[in-house]
């Protein structure tokens, strides 16, 4: 008899703690359980609501528009246009063109170099 109220108060040694040996989450004083009893789940039937829904109703032109496409910016441009060139065109439009001097960027260089003929050993010192 002794032995068996001996190992039946060992299980329950594995199962009840003693209150300072609690740690983590659950030693908190504001832990609350995360399954919610049966009474609190569902205290009505989701067919059978006590109330019923309001639902706001208003003037649509006075309705703000929480749509993102119709504010969207990239989506407000003009469309692209495009043309296409066919040869006959490039020719046309090249025979039409004319350039001048200043179309095209100054050279780096636009001075002479003059170069000291004077100099023993290309300037070099011996």
């Amino acid at each position: 008899m002794a032995s068996s109220a001996k190992s039946f108060f060992q299980t329950l040694r594995r199962y009840i703690k003693k209150p300072w040996e609690i740690t983590g989450p659950v030693s908190g004083p504001e832990y609350m359980e995360a399954v919610p009893k049966a009474t609190e789940y569902r205290i009505f039937c989701p067919a059978t609501v006590p109330e019923k829904a309001i639902i706001p109703t208003s003037e649509p032109e006075t309705v703000f528009d929480i749509k993102y496409y119709s504010r969207d910016q990239r989506r407000n441009r003009p469309p692209i246009r495009r043309t296409i060139l066919k040869k006959a065109d490039i020719e046309k439009m090249m025979k039409e063109t004319t350039f001048d001097v200043n179309d095209f960027p100054r050279p780096y260089l636009t001075a002479k170099v003059e170069e000291d003929d004077n100099a023993i050993g290309g300037g070099y010192q011996k």
